[in-house]
Parts: C-alpha cells; sequence; structure tokens
C-alpha cells in the first residue's frame, strides 16, 4: 500500500496533498514545483481548478515548446528535471503570467484560476491515512513548519519573506525586487509573509467545508458533476439543472460499489495465491522429471555401443536446453504473478483504510476514481493468466531398437506432440460449437498454427473450418439436433503433427432465437429482451432473427400486439442480406406473407419444412392458404416487416425438428398443438 501513499513527484509521502481534477494527488509544494506559466495569448486548452467535472486537457508534451513561428513569442523552453521516481518537472517561470498545472501521471494539464493552488480542494481522506500508515510503522512524519525557500533563487535558495497570492510563488527579499517590484501591473498583487509553524502552507479548511464558499458545509452531491456541492452553490445555479443527491445517500451507495468491486480483486487474488504455490510446486516437478530423464537417457545410451556415445553429449544439451526453457517459462510467470499480486495487494490494502473514513466528502471525492481503479484491476486477470504455459513433463521420446548405420542420426522426435482438447471449455449453443484446446509441451521447432476440422454431422468427411494461431474458435452455421465430431493438429515448418483425440457435440434440438438488434433497421426499436418490436417510421422496414436454418423442420409463431389495419406488416423468412428498407419479400432474397385476414390479437405461424423445401404460414393455428413457397434451398433467418403502426412479438422461440408433435412455450406454459 505504501506506494500509494507517496507523492508521484518528490517520492515521498504525501503532505498537504492536493487533489487534481483528474482524480490523482500531489503535495502542496510539488505542485507549486510543476506550475507552469505561459505567454500571455498562449493559454492551453484550459479548465477551472474549482471543482467542475467538465475538463479539457493539454498533453504535457505539446507545452514543452513554444516555437517563434507559432506563437509569435521567442523559444520557451522550461528546464526538465526529473523527480526521484522519474516523472518529469517543469519549474516555474516568473516572466509570464497565466499559469497551468500538467498532472505527473496522466500528463493532462488544466488551467489556474485567480486562486491559483487554492482552487483544488485538498485530499484531507489521503493526508489522514499516510499519517495513520506512518505512526502505526514509526515513520517520523516531516515537520510542516519547515522554512519554505524562495523559488527562484539560482543557488542556494534561502527562506522566503513573502508569497505572492496572485501568482503563487515565494520570494526571498533580493528576488522579490528584482522579479517582482510593487509598481506598474504588480502594484495590484496581494504580497503575505510565508507560512509558518502555526499557519500551514494551504491553510487547512474546515473538515467537509466547500472549495467555492469556505463558510458552508457539504450537503449535497452533484451526480453530474461528482462532486459534494453546499446551499450556496445550488443557490447560485451552478449546479441547478444538475442531478443531485443527498450526501449520506451518496457516501454509503459509493461505499458499498467500492466493497463490491474489492469482492471481485480479492477473488483474484486468492486465486493469484493458489496459483503461485502450484508454480512453485511444479518447479520441484520439473526439477525432479528432468532428472530422472537424464538418468533414463545415460541409462539407453550407456547400453549402446561405442558409435552412440558420440550422440548422448549432444542429446544431453538438448533435455537440458528443455528443462531450462521450462524452468525459465515458469520463474519468468512467478516474477509477473507476484508483481501484478502486489500492485493488486496495495491497492486492496489502501481501498480497506479508505473504507473505513467516516468523511463522507472527503471518501466522495476519491471514490469515483477508487471503484474505476478497482474495477479495471480485475482485467489484468485475463482468462489464462492463471494456468501454467509449460507442463511439468518431458514430452521428448528417445528409440533404442535403431540399427547401427542410424545411430549418427539418432535424435529426439520433434513436433509430433497432439493438441489436447479442452473438453470443460469446449461447448455448443443453439448451432453454433466453440472449441477450446492446448499443447501440453512446447516442441523444439516452434508451433506456427493449428487445423480444426469437423465432420459434415452425419459421420460424413472432414473438412477445415479453422486455420491459425489461436487455441480458441467458435464456428457458426451448423445444423440442428446434428452431432459433430471435431479434431484438431498443429503445423511448423517442419510438417504437420499427428491429430488430437476426437471430441463429439451436440448441437440444440430446438432453436431458441429473439429479433437481432445488430441486423435490425435503425427504425425498428426492440423491447422485452428482443422479443417484441415496434417501428418509427411510417415506411416498411425489416428486422430479422437471431437463428439460422438450412435443414429440418422448424415452426414459431408472431403475436399482434398493436395494428389499425393500415399497410399490412409481412412475416416469413429471409436470406442475411436481405433488403431492410422495403417491404419483406420485394426483392429476391425473402419469401413472406402480407396478406389481409389479421387483427389485433392475431397470432402467425410459420412452418419452414427444409425437408420438404417449403414454406407455410398459419393464422391463429388454422392454416392460411396452400402451401405458399416450394423449392427452398440455402440458409434461412425468421424474418419481419412492420411500420410505425404495427407492435408484433415472438410468441415461440422453440422449435421442434422433423415431428409432427411441436411443444410451444409461450409464456411460460406448455401448450401442445398438432400440424
Amino acid at each position: 500500500m505504501e506506494e500509494e501513499l507517496k507523492c508521484p513527484v518528490c517520492g515521498s509521502f504525501f503532505k498537504d496533498p492536493i487533489l487534481l481534477p483528474c482524480s490523482h494527488n500531489v503535495c502542496l509544494l510539488c505542485a507549486r514545483n510543476i506550475t507552469v506559466q505561459t505567454p500571455d495569448g498562449e493559454t492551453p486548452v484550459q479548465s477551472r481548478a474549482s471543482g467542475s467535472s467538465d475538463y479539457d486537457y493539454l498533453d504535457m508534451d505539446k507545452m514543452s515548446l513554444y516555437s517563434e513561428t507559432d506563437s509569435g513569442y521567442g523559444s520557451y523552453t522550461p528546464c526538465q528535471l526529473k523527480s526521484p521516481n522519474g516523472v518529469r518537472v517543469f519549474p516555474p517561470s516568473a516572466a509570464h503570467r497565466n499559469c497551468s498545472l500538467t498532472c505527473p501521471l496522466c500528463h493532462r494539464s488544466v488551467s489556474l484560476d485567480e486562486r491559483g493552488l487554492r482552487g483544488f480542494p485538498r485530499n484531507r481522506l489521503l493526508e489522514a491515512i499516510v499519517a495513520r500508515y506512518q505512526q502505526t510503522r514509526g515513520i517520523p512524519c516531516p515537520s510542516s513548519s519547515s522554512a519554505v525557500k524562495c523559488q527562484l533563487c539560482d543557488r542556494n535558495p534561502v527562506p522566503a519573506t513573502v508569497m505572492c497570492e496572485q501568482c503563487d510563488v515565494y520570494y526571498c527579499n533580493a528576488c522579490q525586487q528584482r522579479c517582482h517590484p510593487s509598481r506598474g501591473p504588480l502594484a495590484k498583487h496581494r504580497l503575505v509573509p510565508p507560512p509558518s509553524q502555526q499557519q500551514p502552507p494551504l491553510a487547512a479548511r474546515k473538515s467537509g467545508t466547500c472549495v467555492d464558499h469556505e463558510s458552508e458545509n457539504f450537503s449535497m452531491y452533484c451526480c453530474s458533476c461528482k462532486a459534494p456541492v453546499c446551499v450556496k452553490c445550488l443557490e447560485e445555479g451552478k449546479h441547478a439543472k444538475h442531478d443531485v443527491k443527498p450526501l449520506a445517500v451518496m457516501w454509503k451507495q459509493h461505499k458499498c460499489q467500492l466493497s463490491q468491486a474489492l469482492n471481485g480483486v480479492s477473488d483474484k487474488a486468492k486465486e493469484a495465491k493458489e496459483f503461485l504455490v502450484q508454480l512453485k510446486n511444479m518447479l520441484q516437478q520439473i526439477q525432479e522429471n528432468g532428472v530422472e530423464f537424464e538418468a533414463c537417457l545415460v541409462a539407453q545410451c550407456d547400453s549402446l555401443i561405442e558409435a552412440l556415445t558420440r550422440q548422448k553429449a549432444k542429446l544431453l544439451t538438448k533435455v537440458t536446453k528443455e528443462k531450462e526453457y521450462k524452468l525459465k517459462v515458469v520463474r519468468d510467470q512467478i516474477t509477473h504473478c507476484t508483481m501484478k499480486l502486489r500492485q493488486t495487494t496495495g491497492m486492496m490494502e489502501y481501498c480497506l483504510e479508505v473504507l473505513k473514513e467516516n468523511d463522507p466528502s472527503g471518501f466522495l471525492q476519491i471514490s469515483d476514481a477508487l471503484i474505476k481503479r478497482v474495477t479495471s484491476s480485475q482485467d489484468q486477470w485475463v482468462k489464462g493468466a492463471l494456468e501454467p504455459k509449460v507442463g511439468p513433463d518431458f514430452d521428448l521420446t528417445l528409440t533404442t531398437d535403431s540399427l547401427m548405420q542410424t545411430i549418427l542420426l539418432l535424435d529426439f522426435c520433434q513436433g509430433k506432440a497432439a493438441p489436447l482438447l479442452q473438453l470443460e471449455k469446449c461447448c455448443t449453443r443453439n448451432n453454433s460449437a466453440t472449441l477450446a484446446w492446448r499443447v501440453t509441451a512446447p516442441a523444439a521447432s516452434p508451433i506456427e498454427g493449428y487445423i480444426l476440422e469437423l465432420d459434415d454431422g452425419n459421420g460424413g468427411q472432414y473438412r477445415e473450418v479453422y486455420v491459425g494461431k489461436e487455441t480458441v474458435c467458435t464456428v457458426d452455421g451448423l445444423h440442428f439436433n446434428s452431432s459433430y465430431n471435431a479434431r484438431v493438429k498443429a503445423y511448423n515448418a517442419i510438417g504437420v503433427g499427428p491429430y488430437s483425440k476426437t471430441v463429439v457435440l451436440k448441437t440444440s434440438d430446438v432453436a431458441w432465437f429473439t429479433f437481432d438488434p445488430t441486423s435490425a433497421h435503425r427504425d425498428i426499436a426492440l423491447s422485452n429482451e428482443n422479443q417484441t418490436a415496434t417501428c418509427s417510421s411510417y415506411d416498411d422496414r425489416v428486422v430479422l432473427g437471431t437463428a439460422a436454418f438450412s435443414k429440418g423442420t422448424h415452426y414459431w409463431e408472431v403475436s399482434i400486439d398493436r395494428y389499425d389495419n393500415h399497410p399490412d406488416p409481412a412475416f416469413g423468412v429471409a436470406r442475411i442480406n436481405t433488403m431492410k428498407e422495403m417491404m419483406l419479400g420485394k426483392d429476391d432474397k425473402a419469401w413472406a406473407i402480407a396478406e389481409g385476414g389479421i387483427t389485433k390479437g392475431s397470432t402467425v405461424g410459420i412452418l419452414l419444412d427444409l425437408t420438404k423445401r417449403t414454406l407455410t404460414f398459419f393464422i391463429n393455428k388454422e392454416q392460411h392458404g396452400p402451401t405458399a413457397f416450394e423449392n427452398l434451398d440455402g440458409v434461412f433467418v425468421p424474418a419481419v416487416s412492420l411500420n410505425r403502426n404495427v407492435q408484433v412479438t415472438f410468441s415461440l422461440d422453440q422449435y421442434h425438428s422433423a415431428g409432427a408433435i411441436a411443444k410451444c412455450f409461450y409464456n411460460k406454459k406448455e401448450e401442445v398443438f398438432f400440424w
């Protein structure tokens, strides 16, 4: 946690920390040191330091040089220093009047208003945690009464005698007479004594007081600006139209959110600790297996004739390299995981200390940033991060029954390790299948990619469905109610390796689908978990379903929720690339019914029989006319077209393949009907 409590500029524990608009903190004196004064008229993209939530930032690198050609001023290059932890520091220059401050962490710039650094809120919560941390560990706290040095002395700065409230700069007598004379434009500046032992550098406001109105306490929280506000802030109209809630309510809500986010990170940290134990145990296993493998290899080589001895050293070298490779990979994983765990643990300890604080306004000043940090920290524990990259076994095979003339060619078999399909990660959903695999041990020659093959679902020939470097693949557009055999093999410059064991994946025997928001026309609005469709246009617009059919028998229904007997909606099937700006069936990529005979509350049924290659329609369970379309072939998706006078809902999103009876689920009640 100690890293969270140190200033990014000076590298020491925070002293009088102030909260920047980007939610980062710096010491007050460090903030003065990195304040940059820009030429008149050369104002960076500005933001006030008063607590507004709408900030425009200027990249730190872009403000480091003002050329004569671009700005009309002489070249201006501040002296670039570095803090103990490597952060660039820009000391102030007294030759210019407009001041800006650049965050040393995110390099975002903010302009100071007439209050200077006093416009930034003081982070009382962080200050209290630093003091408690130092007291707990017996770290002496630096005195805040040390003499403030002049900021303009070239060498050996002497104690400052005055401070300009407008320039926010400390001067000794000589520098004040030379750089800040009490005449001309500077005559209106107010010079005050520097802070003393009785007066800290930035007079601490009362706990929970407003930044803009120091006599008022925070009582509300502005959700739009994400900052505590007082009664006068609301009366002056600055937050009049903003969403404002009681301070105590938001305090409890943000504490709850931070606690919930910490639970997720805590689980990942626990998994990381267990993973480290697993890796450390693997080190011992690799050592033992390596020694055992070397002993077996020596025994085999010693049993051969003298010609085999010349090859023994080479084989031992390869085993040693394999062992060193595995050890290096595991050690690197341990180092990487330990670093991540240390960072996560430090952040967790800091957050737990924050949760102990009882200052609502101080907590809310930093809670949003902490919640985002804790939530985003889970992303570093990506899928597969807590899995070993190598196994403890040595996948090397030595043959001892070779003839004497082949002894000089004796070597380990390379590239013969078959990928291992991970059954726990292989699954099917509707008519798509996801497969995942891994390599049990790296080959002597690196693997360049994998080839995934599936049969046709009927035990036919295999076909390649994926070729690439990924170890996870999802295959769409399979047949429903079918069993597919899948296998994978690796390849590299040497050639193609053996196949993995075959896994059998069965697609769903029924299809669950809704309207597809990704392919719907922009005038279509979906609700009821994408089962209900409405339209905002007077013209017909098309929306498709999320399932695609290429074989079997399928039946679904659409109920008419709203209809005023104006232009009829159309129901049927379509290709995935059908036109969305016209009534369904107007192009050659859709087949639909758009006749009368329907009213509000009617149910339209669609029967797609790809075995007979026909399309038939039903209205209120009664067949509507003869078979509508024949000789259908290819892949079809459910489709509807409607205008703003119509609202429809899928009342059936399950089908039964090739049967005389279909079980239909509507409002979670089971019905049985025949066709």
